[in-house]
């Protein structure tokens, strides 16, 4: 018998094999979306964000004066984008017992901080770990806060530690920062040591109990101490201060002249999907009627007079 001829280059050769090749397999891109978004221009949903866009507003401690609500993420990442980090601090599967079975889910703890006195903490719960970690970085700027930083013993130098003894609760956890003199350190455990380096705090003093296995409620009572420091007045803070008007007061005209071309484009955009709508709901019943038309008098009471038997 002789034997078979040799495959043509490029192809394998055997039995069913010359019908064509396996394909490509496509290129692998950057994987599970490891590539970063395409940048979004920021529109401004409330107030305080078109103040800060417009440049109205100087810096974030021009908010925290006025105590005004931060709802956009957007307008930490305006003042504070270039300076702000954040670490997960933990991730954690939670379920829940439903008729159909057990749904997991995934819970994560995010804290963000410039180490120059901002800290803010987001805790999010989503099906996948990308989104958890992408809520919970939101939810960790909008809620941040600013951190008070003191002396211990002589006023030398730039503020290095707490200002006074604070404390801070959650659940069973109790978190007390006590100030250190200068060159202490940070001691305390890894969870509380990386929020306060991230506050921009040198060195302290800190005491723990509880549960503080329970890395959730250790987070949040070392943030609420951390947040505590502007909570009490010390005597350099007794002097009363006159206020000036606040942002939204100052700027009226502004914001009223945003509010009429927002609620223009609006209306405009309202206008447009319900002729879009309308439309579609004549061509899905077959029906051939114009929505503008203009109806005489004399032939409406004719037709009126014909229906009704006049």
């Amino acid at each position: 018998m002789a034997d078979a001829a040799p495959a043509p280059a490029g192809e394998r050769g055997g039995f069913g094999r010359g019908r064509g090749g396996r394909g490509g397999r496509g290129g692998r891109g950057r994987g599970r979306g490891r590539g970063r978004e395409e940048s979004k221009e920021w529109v401004p949903v409330t107030k305080l964000g078109r103040l800060v866009k417009e440049g109205k507003i100087g810096s974030l401690e021009e908010i925290y004066l006025f105590s005004l609500p931060i709802k956009e993420c957007e307008i930490v990442n305006y003042f504070l984008e270039s300076s702000l980090k954040d670490e997960v601090m933990k991730i954690m599967p939670v379920q829940k017992q439903t008729t159909a079975g057990q749904r997991t889910r995934f819970k994560a703890f995010v804290a963000v901080g410039d180490n120059n006195g901002h800290i803010g903490l987001g805790v999010k719960c989503a099906k996948e770990v990308a989104t958890a970690i992408r809520g919970a970085i939101i939810l960790a700027k909008i809620s941040l806060v600013p951190v008070r930083r003191g002396y211990w013993g002589r006023m030398a130098g730039a503020p290095h530690t707490v200002p006074n003894k604070v404390t801070g609760k959650c659940g069973s956890v109790r978190v007390r920062l006590i100030p250190a003199p200068r060159g202490t350190g940070l001691c305390a455990a890894p969870v509380p040591k990386k929020l306060l380096g991230m506050a921009g705090i040198d060195d302290c003093y800190t005491s723990a109990r509880g549960h503080t296995r329970t890395l959730g409620n250790f987070v949040k009572a070392t943030f609420y101490a951390l947040r505590a420091t502007y909570s009490y007045l010390t005597p350099d803070l007794w002097e009363q201060h006159t206020f000036g008007p606040s942002p939204y007061q100052e700027h009226t005209d502004f914001l009223a002249k945003t509010a009429i071309k927002n609620k223009a484009t609006d209306d405009l955009e309202h206008s447009l999907v319900l002729k879009k709508e309308e439309s579609v709901d004549l061509k899905r019943y077959g029906a051939t009627v114009s929505t503008s038309f203009i109806c005489s008098g004399s032939s409406l009471g004719k037709a009126s007079g014909r229906r009704y038997g006049a």
